[in-house]
């Protein structure tokens, strides 16, 4: 058996001492990706190698800040993918209008984008009033960002592009004033959403919900944390509550395929499978 290169043990090594010191966990991250991600901020913080990078993770203050903005991909856009908001508005809200009241988890929230496109579609459906919106991810650079609901004017063209063709009913300038030198969010948007702090590697359920969106997360992680994170979303869910989910991500062959059942496959929409008591 040949011997572990030093840089494999190096990244191994920074994985866990970022777990036992400040408890995220990236042990069960797919690990080609997470070595891309580790050495691309080797290299943009001025490490000489992991083991310096592991070093200043430690001891710098500031320095976790900085790495988790490599390692979660803190990038994303308003209404990204139409047709899965098209999907949404065919299959998903009109059951959730049946509901007196409606809670939807956006796992994975980065800095807001996906959560306020959701937040936009229960106002048009006139859910928001009577629903609670939960976003949450493990940045805290992120979530402070999507807090503050402004975004750069210069993306504004494609979020409203990506409106359109997901269904949009009004001008989307109606959820937005340019101010600040960008574009800040419609307020009660921005109070309809609860921003927090959750991992879906180490955390549990919050609350019971009917509807949950986590997309382009779980490519990041090998099968067992899909799996972890497939079995709280599972969790989560009230009976015959709604899953969504990216483009390159699927349920089959994971522990849970039986458990859902496609609404919109194309679109990576799944429904719980009643439970029989």
């Amino acid at each position: 058996m040949a011997a572990d290169s030093v840089e494999a043990i190096e990244m191994r090594l920074l994985v866990e001492a970022v777990y036992q010191r400040f408890g995220h966990d990236f042990r069960d991250y797919s690990q080609a990706s997470l070595k891309r991600r580790l050495l691309h901020a080797r290299q943009q913080m001025g490490a000489r190698t992991l083991s310096a990078l592991q070093e200043r993770v430690l001891h710098e203050p500031g320095a976790l800040d900085e790495l988790l903005q490599h390692l979660t991909v803190p990038v994303s856009e308003m209404f990204r993918d139409p047709r899965y908001f098209l999907a949404l508005r065919r299959h998903v809200l009109p059951v959730l209008q049946t509901y007196p009241s409606v809670k939807v988890w956006i796992a994975g929230c980065s800095t807001g984008e996906e959560a306020y496109s959701i937040a936009i579609l229960l106002h048009e459906q006139g859910l928001l009033e009577r629903a609670i919106v939960y976003a949450t991810d493990i940045n805290h650079a992120s979530l402070e960002k999507a807090r503050q609901g402004i975004y750069p004017l210069e993306q504004l063209r494609g979020f409203t592009r990506n409106y359109q063709e997901g269904g949009g009913q009004r001008s989307f300038a109606d959820y937005y004033t340019a101010a600040y030198g960008g574009a800040l969010l419609d307020k009660r948007l921005r109070d309809s959403i609860t921003f927090a702090d959750h991992s879906l590697a180490t955390d549990n359920v919050f609350a019971e919900t009917h509807f949950v969106s986590c997309r382009n997360v779980l490519i990041y992680f090998n099968r067992q944390l899909q799996d972890r994170a497939l079995g709280l979303f599972h969790e989560s869910l009230a009976n015959r509550g709604f899953l969504g989910l990216g483009t390159k991500e699927s349920l089959d062959f994971s522990a849970y395929a039986q458990r859902f059942e496609p609404v919109a496959r194309p679109e990576r929409v799944y429904r719980k499978v009643q439970e029989i008591a």
